[in-house]
């Protein structure tokens, strides 16, 4: 099935099952989703219930046991790794729970380790403004506190003018106050910059900031909603 040209990704059938020696262990279970451009979509269940493994197949960084699975008309199922690999490193921004950022490198080094493979980057001074910390630049991680590492990764997602972010539990190991502050910067990139932003996570309460929220369970989706007024950060509490 061929996907509309507002539909970013199109799944169907989607099933991936992990061997664990003679064991297997079904991660998704027939999955059908749609995701739209410029969406803010947040994937919402708890532990085990297939959301990681979804959005490593929506990013290009796993394949699926069998089903159809489209970024725009591409099908990330039958794709090659060559052909993977050119599309994480064009169109798709990564965020995960742990930062993952180079020690010895300071924070603009960080984020030009991605402007030097992308085909049309910002500066990682531009990328750094739009996260607030175009006055940490020079800064080694280390000096930094836990919510501006995580911005700084952020900026490194961002700063190849990614078509889509994903975000795998981005403030799972941030507090209360700093979440937000990340969760903001996630929504300034989807509203000013147009960027597709998919979220994980099983805190329930991040889900008033999305367009639609999608409840997993047990590797397929329960039910979609929208909502009809979307939170601010700033208005989320948990």
């Amino acid at each position: 099935m061929q996907p509309s040209p507002l539909t970013v990704f199109v799944a169907r059938g989607l099933t991936k099952t992990y061997h664990m020696g003679e064991v297997e262990v079904p991660a998704l279970r027939a999955l059908d989703i749609e995701i739209y451009q410029g969406e803010f979509v947040v994937l919402l269940g708890p532990s085990g219930s297939g959301k990681s493994t979804l959005l490593n197949i929506l990013g290009g960084l796993d394949t699926p046991t069998s089903g159809e699975a489209f970024w725009r008309d591409h099908n990330l199922a039958t794709s090659g790794e060559r052909e993977l690999t050119e599309y994480r490193r064009d169109h798709v921004g990564f965020v995960f729970q742990f930062y993952n950022l180079i020690s010895s490198l300071t924070v603009r080094e960080n984020v030009a380790l991605v402007t030097e493979i992308a085909p049309k980057p910002m500066t990682p001074e531009e990328a750094l403004r739009l996260v607030g910390l175009e006055y940490r630049m020079d800064h080694f991680p280390s000096q930094l506190s836990g919510g501006e590492q995580q911005r700084v990764a952020i900026a490194r997602a961002i700063a190849k003018r990614p078509d889509v972010l994903l975000c795998d539990e981005p403030t799972g190991a941030l507090d209360y106050e700093t979440g937000k502050v990340v969760l903001e910067v996630i929504a300034r990139i989807n509203q000013e910059l147009g960027t597709t932003a998919v979220v994980i996570t099983h805190n329930a309460s991040i889900a008033g900031m999305a367009d639609r929220v999608m409840r997993m369970a047990d590797g397929h989706i329960a039910s979609v909603e929208t909502n009809p007024h979307k939170l601010t950060p700033s208005e989320l509490s948990w």
